[in-house]
């Protein structure tokens, strides 16, 4: 059987996409090498945003339902101030939600083979099949080949299928940060927090089965420094937020500590004759902004969009060019964004104002929210017209 897409990666990015592209009416396989549920490094975070694109799919109930608390607010805590506000509510979704992946990829895929993607678990793919122009039609694996109009790479930062297509990354920036987190039971809250300590961030995100993410980031320059005490290092940061270390000396840590250092900053060549990227495979950050999933979701919307423009009659590598370009117009700002929070320098003391000022009004201070989430443009808030703004109302 010959399909209109291959997905090659069935998270958060490539199970949105198939699906989407099934109930349009396409033919579509999804070949992942793990099997589900199963975990995955991640902050689980979704944003609003992320919230109503789940809403628009019919499936906000599902995840809403899955076990994971609506977090009521956001905290981001300076020390002297904290900005403290819910974000945003976007397209009839109020809550971001923090997701186990082991939780939320099974309904992925789930919702997936539900809208008529023929799922195949543990298939990984390991090569790309051209024809004799250099066009990718389709996939190779163990004992298996497949064929179809175009290939999506959706398998993530190590992607299979942008290595075997040489997609080149831009706007580019290594690692700056390594991060680590493990689960807690008892710690309690509302909703995300956030301590920025200088050299340390400290963020806790209740999720799934009354526990909270805990997460640790450390300028990637003291990597080797705090993995010589991975423990001690964790627990010293904590330290640092008295009243988090209380709360989190009465809780019970619930399994091992996870850790990553491998978080660079890029944009992927995402398309080419038969193939495409989306989520990490093609644009991927560090976690400071906890935008992961959320962008997945968004790009795999722009993705799925584009490639049935092209199946159902217009030019498919062009629509697969436009995604890209919509999706580097979008995300261009937050990537920069990222990389300058990422590098943990201290604010200058303008920026110190402008967030204390911000801190002060709840109504501004949701605002702010909605441009870390992604429901607000970048550019425009950090405008100095809007700056002026800001600082003259107060």
């Amino acid at each position: 059987m010959t399909f209109d897409v291959i997905v090659v990666g069935a998270r958060v990015a490539g199970s949105p996409t198939a699906m989407l592209l099934a109930r349009a009416g396409h033919r579509v396989l999804l070949l992942d090498k793990a099997t589900f549920p199963s975990d995955v490094i991640s902050t689980h975070l979704i944003h609003v945003p992320g919230m109503a694109l789940l809403r628009k799919w019919g499936l906000h109930d599902a995840v809403a339902g899955s076990g994971a608390p609506p977090h009521a607010r956001f905290t981001m805590d300076f020390g002297p101030f904290a900005i403290s506000a819910p974000p945003p509510a976007v397209d009839g979704a109020a809550h971001p939600y923090c997701v186990r992946r082991t939780v939320l990829d099974a309904l992925l895929v789930d919702a997936a083979r539900a809208s008529g993607v023929t799922v195949r678990e543990g298939a990984a793919v390991e090569s790309l099949v051209r024809d004799d122009t250099g066009r990718v039609v389709g996939v190779r694996g163990d004992g298996f080949e497949e064929h179809a109009r175009i290939v999506i790479g959706a398998d993530g930062l190590r992607s299979v299928v942008a290595a075997q297509v040489g997609a080149e990354p831009y706007h580019s920036t290594p690692s700056l940060t390594a991060c680590y987190y493990a689960y807690y039971e008892g710690v309690g809250g509302d909703g995300a927090e956030i301590y920025q300590l200088g050299d340390r961030a400290v963020v806790l995100f209740p999720t799934n089965d009354g526990q909270t993410c805990v997460f640790v980031a450390c300028p990637i320059a003291q990597f080797h420094e705090f993995r010589a005490d991975v423990e001690g290092s964790f627990g010293a940061a904590l330290a640092r937020v008295p009243a988090v270390a209380a709360r989190i000396g009465k809780a019970t840590r619930v399994g091992r500590l996870h850790a990553t250092a491998d978080v660079p900053n890029f944009f992927r060549q995402s398309a080419g004759p038969g193939w495409a990227l989306v989520g990490d495979a093609g644009y991927h950050k560090d976690p400071v902004m906890a935008a992961g999933i959320t962008d997945a979701f968004v790009c795999a919307d722009l993705l799925a969009t584009a490639i049935h423009s092209g199946l159902k009659g217009g030019d498919l590598d062009a629509a697969v060019a436009g995604y890209v370009a919509a999706r580097d117009e979008r995300f261009l700002p937050a990537l920069q964004l990222t990389c300058q929070l990422a590098a943990m320098e201290p604010p200058t003391p303008e920026m110190a104002a402008l967030f204390a000022t911000i801190a002060a009004s709840p109504a501004e201070s949701t605002r702010f929210f909605g441009v870390l989430q992604g429901s607000a443009s970048i550019p425009e808030y950090f405008a100095p017209e809007n700056l002026a703004r800001i600082m003259t109302a107060s």
